[in-house]
């Protein structure tokens, strides 16, 4: 097929990313042979390119884009506070109003016991501060050999040094050395992938039972905290079975180690909760934030603290951490004016009652696809498997690429749906419609068909 000649804008554009632009998780030869798809505007869940294609938002951009795009009120948010105050740092004990108004709202809206926010510029600076935070936390203890934080294999906390290290993403640690020192993994509770012929419940419990391994064999004496996402979100959005948070909770109340929750994707209502904890009952003595708290609209990100850890914390004097950006004010106003539409607009309770069930029930109508193996998802996410065998769960052989194959046709039939090896995921705007729910199902089931055509012939 003959692809249609691109516009001379486009092609101006795609020559200054050659030319300049260093894109982030991107092959660089790839990109220089094809060039990027290159997003002009958008609005509610939808995007335009620059050759006028209309394509639905299936990411929410990178799981922030909760209440939809062209929302004026955020705009109108940032613009009032760039008049009033642009920029003040929140160093030398200094603060302005919006970031003491925000962590009042973040407090109001966070699990019990949870009412200290610290303010970063993204997910990724929340998880260096939390490791940061919990090794100062266990010195001023007395117990600064408690060093090591134990997370999931294939689990994601970002890409800086630190939350790269945190994370157990494979293709990350193979570049720059990582992970750093102190930082240990355990098997995450993907039961299609790596259940085998266990049951689910028996690979929950199986999965769980790692952790408390992990503990004895490091020494509870060395062992400072355990992070983990309530559903992983970058790993493929692996919701784990009915069985492992349980004993998980059961685990962790037999040791003295603190529990972080990653709530950078499920926070903020993805779950239908406001945190995905809440979703699982779980009670975290420390949580990640980012993208949906400002609806990706300007960076931030932090980490929201337990009364326990503020008070020892609190006691000890300087803890000699932050950024230039930490609780940026034109970013806590919007923040601000993101969960009052969030809470005015009661979107959380439409998700939870309405549209997320039919996201559900929707997406489960393409198990019977003679590609998918397994349609799981909670909320606002889902995860679509696509294998050559349906009951062994084979794979097919990894130079097919069947993700990226799908993905492909994904975005030349108007739908953002991400691939993770060969698994197509979806986080789509909380304010999606059924209707447009209806369009993402069809457009996926599309795609899919022009997947099984290419592979299978």
């Amino acid at each position: 097929m003959t692809r249609p000649a691109k516009s001379p804008q486009t092609l101006k554009w795609q020559a200054l990313s050659r030319d300049h632009h260093l894109a982030p998780f991107s092959d660089y030869k790839q990109l220089q042979e094809n060039g990027p798809r290159i997003i002009t505007k958008a609005e509610g869940v939808y995007l335009w390119d620059s050759e006028g294609h209309k394509i639905l938002d299936g990411m929410a951009g990178l799981w922030c884009v909760a209440v939809g795009y062209g929302r004026e009120e955020l705009v109108e948010a940032a613009a009032n506070q760039m008049r009033e105050l642009p920029f003040y740092n929140t160093f030398f004990q200094t603060a302005h109003p919006p970031v003491l108004e925000l962590a009042e709202a973040i407090a109001d809206i966070a699990p019990e016991g949870m009412n200290h926010v610290f303010f970063t510029g993204s997910g990724s600076e929340g998880n260096d501060t939390m490791l940061r935070l919990v090794r100062h936390y266990w010195a001023l203890k007395g117990k600064p050999q408690k060093k090591v934080i134990i997370g999931r294999i294939n689990g994601y906390h970002g890409s800086t040094v630190a939350g790269a290290s945190l994370g157990g993403m494979k293709a990350m640690h193979e570049q720059g050395d990582l992970p750093i020192p102190g930082i240990v993994h355990i098997p995450q509770p993907y039961w299609f992938g790596e259940g085998g012929d266990m049951s689910p419940d028996e690979f929950g419990v199986w999965a769980a039972e790692q952790l408390e391994k992990k503990i004895l064999e490091v020494g509870e004496d060395k062992v400072a905290a355990f992070i983990a996402e309530p559903v992983q979100g970058a790993g493929g959005v692996i919701v784990p079975p009915d069985s492992y948070w349980p004993k998980i909770r059961e685990i962790l109340d037999k040791y003295e180690i603190l529990f972080v929750a990653d709530e950078v994707i499920c926070g903020f209502g993805r779950t239908g909760e406001w945190f995905g904890s809440d979703y699982y009952g779980n009670t975290p003595d420390l949580m990640t934030i980012a993208k949906g708290l400002t609806s990706g609209y300007v960076p931030m990100g932090g980490l929201i603290v337990s009364d326990e850890v503020f008070d020892v914390v609190n006691a000890g004097g300087d803890f000699n951490h932050g950024f230039t950006y930490s609780g940026h004010p034109v970013a806590a106003a919007v923040g601000l004016a993101n969960l009052r539409i969030l809470r005015e607009e009661k979107i959380l309770e439409t998700v939870k009652a309405k549209t997320a069930p039919y996201l559900q029930k929707r997406l489960r109508e393409l198990a019977d696809h003679p590609l998918v193996g397994e349609v799981r998802g909670l909320g606002m996410l889902g995860a679509i498997e696509l294998v050559k065998d349906k009951q062994t769960r084979a794979r097919f052989p990894s130079e097919l690429s069947a993700g990226m194959v799908c993905r492909g046709h994904c975005f030349a039939n108007g739908l953002v749906m991400r691939a993770v090896g060969d698994t197509m995921i979806i986080a789509p705007p909380l304010v999606i419609s059924e209707a447009e729910i209806d369009e993402l199902v069809s457009k996926a089931r599309e795609c899919l068909d022009l997947t099984a055509r290419d592979i299978l012939g």
